[in-house]
């Protein structure tokens, strides 16, 4: 009875293998409690020796307020080896990373004492966290209410000072735009700074923004780490629009240090909605979207090599969205348009292809009665469907698909999103969500639709190198009780590894996916 039993669940087990569709395999870490309810995960790296670092601002008290940041680490079997409470309040957190076996935790701040902005660098060991503090950068100016971000849409420039800090997709450095105007003063500097925290260079922008008010979304850098390549939007500060129409065209910034050179990109009748910036093997690309009007409305992909010290445009492609696409999107027959697209990741293959998706995002707001006779007011994060694509080195569209979603949060968008992972030409989506199954109508329009339930799923969707659309449950609501952070994973392209974290209340647990 005893070896029946064992050939059944023998059977059972690879049954279950070969089953699954999906080229993935996973190991969940030891549920551990966890004092602190209420927190995010800010940052989450590897620790160079196997294991892995993380970092949760955490709230306490009656009211929620922030009161420090919990450091874990854990090593290569996913075991918790240490953790540490850096009790620290009142700065903007930023970014976070690891080199050479030092955390490095970068911090945004307003002395209201001594009158000035600050980027603060706070480095520690990983054994007993003992951190020092460094200031990168300081600017006497008043306070201003929302000085530093990144907002895709509406940026305002009138506020007197304004910054932000971007990283490569790399990590291997990162810049600081400073935007400050005091009466007639109008001035703008672009700061390099390596991983190492060394200031690579300072350049003056101001000269500029002389007609043009510049929000920064997306860098690149060179191989040598002395060459910034932004792209961003360029306001118009003089010129007359209709009410429907943009006030901006999108530019790609290059910056040694010494010199700036720009290149914009819209043509009669195409105007770029969003371009990323890629350095592949010496060679320069803008990928992104493009209008054929001066509004909202994207309709299609477009595609720039551009020469990497001039900037010239040696190939320039605009491809409409296809039919399959459209479909994909809004069923047969609508007529609908797509916007509101913000990049969530780019890989260049083997063969030289380019694969990036993106996101519908965007931000509404509405005023709620608090119940004691006040009013707020309450922004909420949408995250929807999935835009993915496929380009050849000649800026040929190969596959556009769309992947139907609609999430929506008030605070931490962790759970929410999705990440993505390319290997081997096809790429990869893991969503997180309540809903048991996906509606698949006509065995190829894909809709992710949120249940009620608390528990989540963790789907893995597919397409290969031909755009073909494939799905799998890979991570079962009642095998994992607690939500994956989906969002927020450590991506490990030499392992072919992702590292999620999973929590709610005061149960956390690592889960890390592997691609066979």
């Amino acid at each position: 009875m005893k070896r029946l039993l064992l050939l059944i669940a023998l059977m059972g087990v690879l049954f279950g293998a070969f089953s699954q569709k999906m080229p993935v395999s996973y190991d969940f870490g030891e549920k551990l409690n966890d004092r602190y309810r209420y927190s995010n995960l800010v940052t989450i790296d590897n620790d160079g020796d196997g294991g892995y670092v993380l970092v949760r601002s955490y709230f306490q008290g009656l009211i929620l307020k922030p009161k420090g940041y919990l450091i874990e680490h854990y090593n290569k079997d996913l075991e918790l080896v240490s953790q540490y409470n850096y009790k620290l309040k009142g700065l903007q957190f930023v970014d976070g990373f690891i080199k050479n076996g030092q955390l490095k935790l970068l911090f945004f701040n307003y002395d209201f004492e001594r009158g000035f902005y600050e980027y603060q660098a706070h480095t520690s060991n990983l054994v007993n966290f003992s951190f020092e503090k460094e200031q990168l950068l300081k600017f006497v100016t008043p306070a201003v209410e929302g000085a530093f971000g990144k907002n895709y849409y509406n940026r305002d420039f009138k506020k007197g000072f304004s910054t932000t800090l971007l990283f490569n997709a790399e990590k291997t450095g990162f810049i600081i735009s400073t935007h400050h105007k005091k009466n007639k003063e109008d001035k703008h500097t672009i700061h390099l700074f390596d991983a190492d925290l060394n200031k690579r260079w300072e350049h003056d922008f101001s000269a500029e923004v002389a007609e043009k008010n510049y929000a920064f979304e997306n860098l690149a850098i060179s191989g040598n780490g002395n060459e910034a390549y932004i792209v961003g939007k360029a306001y118009f500060k003089k010129k007359r629009f209709k009410a429907e129409e943009r006030k901006f065209q999108y530019e790609l910034i290059k910056v040694n240090g010494g010199v700036a050179k720009t290149q914009s990109f819209d043509n009669p009748g195409k105007f770029s909605e969003g371009l990323y910036p890629i350095l592949s093997k010496g060679k320069l690309y803008c990928v992104g979207f493009y209008a054929d009007r001066k509004d909202n409305r994207y309709n299609g992909l477009s595609f720039f090599e551009l020469d990497a010290t001039s900037l010239t445009i040696l190939n320039k492609k605009y491809n409409p969205f296809t039919d399959q696409f459209m479909d994909d999107k809004f069923g047969r027959g609508e007529n609908e348009f797509v916007n509101n697209l913000v990049f969530k990741g780019v890989t260049v293959t083997d063969e030289n292809d380019i694969l990036f998706n993106a996101e519908e995002y965007f931000v509404t707001h509405s005023m709620h009665n608090t119940g004691a006779g006040q009013r707020i007011k309450v922004d909420r994060f949408h995250h929807n469907d999935i835009v993915s694509v496929k380009l050849n080195t000649n800026g040929d569209m190969l596959w556009a698909r769309n992947i139907n979603k609609a999430e929506v949060t008030q605070g931490d968008g962790a759970y929410a999103s999705y990440s993505s992972y390319s290997k081997d030409g096809d790429t990869y989506f893991f969503l997180s969500t309540a809903a048991e199954n996906p509606q698949l109508i006509n065995n190829e329009r894909l809709v992710f639709k949120q249940g009620l339930t608390g528990n989540r799923n963790v789907f893995l969707i597919s397409l290969d190198e031909n755009g073909k659309m494939d799905y799998e449950k890979v991570i079962d609501a009642k095998e994992a009780r607690l939500p994956l952070m989906v969002s927020k994973p450590l991506i490990n392209t030499k392992k072919d590894e992702l590292l999620f974290y999973a929590k709610r209340g005061n149960k956390k647990q690592l889960v890390k996916v592997a691609f066979n």
